[in-house]
């Protein structure tokens, strides 16, 4: 299966206690793959920075570089169109717009500004990370 995560779930994940962990593990695991951007990555480690600091940032992108080395478990997508679907945060397009080209299952998010995904007519579907952990992850 493949997925795309936004940076707040992907960050939550990242800590061993968080409701959502089980999507890091199966994401290190194998269990599910991950599609990714350049700018998702540079969202990812700026975000990852801001929160952290700086090694909380560079753990996070030794986790990618591990996890798609280990797993070969990380698509590396090049959306060449713009879709433009959410409005009302464009910088959230970059999610979906990958989400979209690399024809992944999910958009796994919190965020209710993927709304204008659900119907769309777009194979990807946003999913709250707790429902997709409750239907698609192992206990």
């Amino acid at each position: 299966m493949l997925v795309v995560v936004d940076t707040n779930v992907m960050l939550s994940a990242l800590a061993r206690q968080s409701p959502v962990a089980p999507l890091f593990r199966a994401i290190a695991n194998g269990e599910i793959h991950l599609a990714l951007t350049a700018a998702i990555v540079l969202e990812y480690e700026e975000i990852a920075a801001e929160r952290g600091g700086a090694a909380f940032s560079a753990r996070l992108m030794h986790w990618l570089s591990l996890v798609g080395t280990a797993w070969n478990s990380i698509s590396l997508v090049h959306p060449s169109y713009q879709f433009r679907l959410i409005c009302s945060d464009p910088d959230d397009n970059k999610f979906a717009d990958c989400a979209i080209t690399a024809n992944a299952d999910f958009l796994i998010t919190s965020d209710s500004d993927y709304e204008p995904m659900v119907g769309s007519g777009y194979k990807p579907q946003p999913i709250k990370p707790e429902d997709f952990i409750a239907r698609y992850l192992k206990p």
